[in-house]
């Protein structure tokens, strides 16, 4: 099964009774569940209890407890609202008989309205950076080894960033990355599954950028991130499956955490979402040397 079948998979959940869902994880060597993950299964579950018409335009989550991936997630959907123009669900993701994560998700029926946008940044274009091929052949062997190992195996998420360069060196940048993100391969025409396979890449690079301007990422093994909460606008229809340039700052980093946003433009500039989120960013504490 292709990356991209199988997360169509993940995202496609058992219904276990009405507003009650199970998903499951893929079988890979993380130790804890994917952010994004829960994120997207979460939405899938809520947009099921939503008439077709109605989209989502906002979610707001919180991860409480890492997702055990070795053992199913049920999906507990509440119907907080079912107004004229407005819905709005809760979701809560159980295992082991506890909740790993809440999250709530605003829902709104089309209509018309004042409209403007943030610019799009001048960058690169994406087949102006090296492709798949080229950075396993020529970049990656640079790279430090927990990046390359991300990078080198088989992902359902393209991502190609313009400043590859932070990755190769501990060197203070600046507080802003960018990187094209799309799918590996063609999505069906759904809008909800576009949607929630935009939820599921929003949390992919978010955190990293915090620790920018301290020349780390969060693939060192002397870094313990973990993302704490996460939101989500979506502004315009797109589609996950063609290039979305992700444009993302980190304003603030303090006391262990790490503050991120995130803008997400079609190719052609267009505004589609934005993201924001805040996360552990802690640095292992090597224990001190025992007294002889």
């Amino acid at each position: 099964m292709c990356a991209v079948a199988e997360l169509l998979d993940i995202l496609d959940l058992e219904t276990l009774e009405q507003n009650l869902f199970r998903g499951r994880s893929p079988k890979d060597r993380w130790q804890r569940v994917y952010g994004g993950q829960v994120i997207g299964q979460a939405l899938v579950a809520a947009t099921r209890t939503v008439p077709p018409e109605r989209r989502p335009h906002s979610l707001h989550a919180y991860f409480l407890l890492g997702g055990d991936p070795k053992v199913p997630i049920v999906y507990e959907v509440d119907r907080i609202r079912d107004g004229r123009s407005f819905t709005t669900r809760r979701v809560v993701a159980i295992q082991h008989g506890r909740p790993i994560f809440s999250m709530s998700v605003s829902y709104h029926v089309e209509e018309p309205g004042f409209d403007h946008q943030a610019p799009m940044p001048a960058v690169p274009m994406p087949e102006d950076l090296p492709g798949e091929g080229l950075l396993k052949a020529s970049v990656m062997p640079r790279m430090p080894e927990p990046v390359r190992a991300y990078f080198e195996r088989e992902r359902p998420i393209e991502l190609r960033p313009v400043e590859l360069e932070r990755y190769g060196e501990r060197k203070p940048g600046s507080s802003r990355f960018h990187v094209w993100i799309r799918a590996t391969s063609r999505l069906p025409d759904d809008p909800a599954i576009h949607q929630a396979v935009l939820a599921y890449a929003s949390d992919m690079t978010l955190l990293d950028t915090s620790l920018s301007p301290h020349g780390r990422t969060v693939f060192e093994s002397e870094i313990q991130p973990a993302s704490l909460d996460h939101a989500l606008w979506f502004h315009r229809p797109f589609r996950a499956d063609e290039w979305l340039l992700y444009a993302q700052d980190s304003p603030s980093a303090s006391g262990g955490c790490g503050f991120a946003r995130g803008l997400i433009f079609t190719r052609e500039g267009t505004l589609v979402a934005s993201v924001a989120q805040e996360g552990m960013i802690r640095e292992k504490r090597t224990p001190p040397e025992p007294e002889a």
